[in-house]
């Protein structure tokens, strides 16, 4: 049974409702879809599933892109409606024809709507029923067919057994006859011991059914590898030796290497130091891109390189004549030429191949049945619509000014907690400094958490970062818990008066569950403001799997009931990939969650913000 069944214009209005079924809806599933699918080219997708507490539903929607209608139809995910797809399509072809622009009350639909439900309902029971009628007859015809074969079998298997001196039983004698002479010759080849154990293992398979598992492993020139001989022989326990530590001199061994005790008060430790100044000029954060408008030339160039080829399929006539009068609807082929290109440019720009499919589905089931206009040409129709999708994804849906957010934390008196994650390798830790350098220049205290307590070293490089930008550090070494870690450091710099703590974690895969389950607990346990996804430039179709598996795993192993997922993303590497900015676009999609920084060098003033109308130009270029 249908919840609820409305149509509303892209701009939001609601024009009609079905009376009918107003059940009140638990959550509010049309608005996520709207937010989370439609406004998210998601919406080439075949349907959306809504889950609130006590009801799941499923929605599926159907577009009139001429005029602008959106038909949204919402059931219980546990009924499968069958009409439901075609009831949709019925009410976008009957509704078309009464639209009015003008009109916002369409109170003599319902009649119609009735008609069209049993009709589609009507159509559902025949199909239903004429699968339950066919489903006997197929039975039979496979029963009838398996007796068949089983008496066939049957007669195989009797005059084998009769047979015993010619036909299949000679066949079957010769084959066991083959496999012993064989077997006995490697028995001869091998140890006595190992021959009897091989002698059994033959016999085994020869009276019962053949196990693979016993397959031994052959050499070319018929030789048994040693450890397939050795398999049956219990190991000797005595030759079992631990492996020791070497000892060059007479002096006692180190029992742990472990450099992380905090120096002394006289600061003896940092004597032999240099400290490098930290000015190192203005970050890249504060200095605004200037776009070269090449690309839009370029992008024109590409459009009439592609549409070329069209002009002469259809003739010169038949090419002006529709350039002057324009296409009446677009249809699913006229389009799919110029989104396979489009999808073609976007993985060769580094976008994961399933991102760059669901989008040119979008953009399909935005612009089928538009009209086209005159003097325009289908792919550069396409263009622009992809235009509009990538700027409408990359753009923050919510504020990113950091530090808008630091003084109002500032202001309620604790400090601004940002925690960074991510893969091995990515560049943590370098551009958790970076962004310590640009807090610096705004005049913010900063102290650093050393929570990366598993990765040798990583404390120490952590300790030379903030001694260069001469900012407190808080650190207790390895094999401590980081999640009391990162409490005690936000504690201290809540004593101290530090307006900013940034975290640094250990780099995990997405797949390793403990250490993802102790980045859970670090999340629970201090509630940080910001987490901070840290991801390569460099990565194509992994980028999909390292975010959706990172937001699962911290949704699945935390214990609150709203867990946390990841806030922003953090973008390393920029400068060594070229073109290649599809990652953006990659993690950007499948998290929801916007690119804040982008890593662009080695020095601390290698921090800049995302430049969407570039990184669009970049995509279709």
């Amino acid at each position: 049974m249908l919840e609820q069944l409305l149509i509303f214009t892209r701009g939001g209005l609601i024009l009609w409702t079905c009376k009918e079924l107003g059940n009140a809806l638990k959550g509010s599933p049309i608005d996520t879809l709207i937010r989370s699918c439609l406004l998210e080219e998601r919406s080439g997708a075949a349907s959306y599933s809504y889950d609130a507490p006590g009801a799941s539903y499923t929605l599926k929607w159907t577009f009139h892109n001429e005029l602008g209608l959106v038909f949204v139809a919402v059931y219980q995910r546990i009924l499968h409606l069958l009409y439901v797809d075609e009831l949709l399509a019925m009410m976008r072809r009957e509704f078309s024809e009464i639209y009015d622009p003008k009109r916002t009350v369409y109170n003599d639909f319902d009649e119609t709507f009735r008609q069209l439900r049993r009709e589609a309902e009507a159509r559902a029971e025949e199909l239903k029923k004429s699968k339950q009628t066919n489903k006997p007859v197929n039975n039979k015809k496979k029963q009838g067919q398996v007796q068949k074969a089983g008496s066939d079998k049957g007669s195989k298997k009797s005059e084998g057994s009769l047979a015993t001196d010619g036909g299949d039983g000679d066949k079957a004698k010769g084959h066991k006859l083959e496999n012993g002479h064989s077997n006995g010759n490697h028995v001869e080849m091998e140890e006595p011991r190992a021959g009897v154990v091989n002698g059994k293992e033959n016999t085994s398979s020869n009276i019962s059914a053949f196990d693979v598992s016993k397959l031994q492993k052959r050499t070319k020139g018929g030789k048994k590898t040693d450890t397939v001989v050795n398999k049956g022989s219990k190991p000797d326990p005595k030759k079992k030796a631990t492996k020791k530590n070497r000892v060059w001199d007479d002096a006692p061994p180190e029992t742990k290497l472990d450099f992380t005790d905090p120096v002394d008060g006289s600061g003896s430790g940092n004597d032999n130091i240099e400290v490098v100044a930290a000015n190192q000029g203005e970050s890249m954060m504060d200095v605004e891109e200037i776009i070269s408008s090449d690309s839009e030339g370029e992008v024109d160039d590409n459009v009439q390189k592609d549409s070329k080829p069209e002009a002469k399929k259809k003739g010169w006539f038949s090419f002006m004549f529709q350039s002057i009068a324009g296409k009446a609807n677009l249809e699913k082929e006229d389009l799919e030429p110029a989104l396979k290109a489009l999808k073609d440019g976007l993985m060769t720009k580094n976008v994961a191949e399933e991102i760059a499919e669901k989008l040119c589905e979008s953009v399909a089931a935005s612009l089928e049945g538009k009209k086209l206009a005159s003097f325009t040409r289908v792919s550069s129709t396409v263009q622009a619509a992809m235009e509009d999708a990538l700027v409408r994804i990359l753009t923050p849906r919510r504020s990113i000014d950091i530090l808008r957010d630091v003084h109002a934390a500032k202001e309620q008196r604790k400090p601004y907690v940002v925690v960074f994650v991510g893969v091995n390798g990515v560049g943590k830790s370098t551009n958790l400094a970076k962004v310590a350098y640009w807090l610096l220049q705004h005049n913010v205290s900063v102290m650093m958490a050393a929570c990366d307590t598993f990765r040798s070293g990583a404390v120490e490089q952590l300790r030379t970062h903030a001694r260069r930008l001469q900012i407190p550090i808080f650190e207790k070494g390895y094999e401590k818990d980081p999640a009391i870690v990162a409490k005690e450091a936000i504690q201290e710099a809540t004593r101290n008066g530090s307006d900013v703590v940034l975290v640094d974690t250990a780099g995990r895969m997405q797949d390793n569950e403990p250490l993802m389950r102790a980045l859970s607990k670090l999340i629970y346990l201090n509630n940080p403001d910001l987490v901070l996804f840290v991801g390569e430039a460099l990565v194509g179709n992994d980028a999909v799997d390292q975010l959706s598996k990172f937001n699962q795993k911290l949704a699945d192993l935390s214990t609150s009931p709203t867990p946390r997922l990841i806030d922003g993303i953090l973008l390393t590497k920029f400068d060594t990939i070229d073109d290649k900015v599809g990652a953006a676009l990659s993690m950007v999609y499948i998290s929801g969650a916007p690119v804040m920084f982008v890593g662009c060098g080695q020095s601390y003033t290698d921090l800049k913000k995302l430049n969407v109308k570039s990184i669009v130009k970049t995509l279709l270029k």
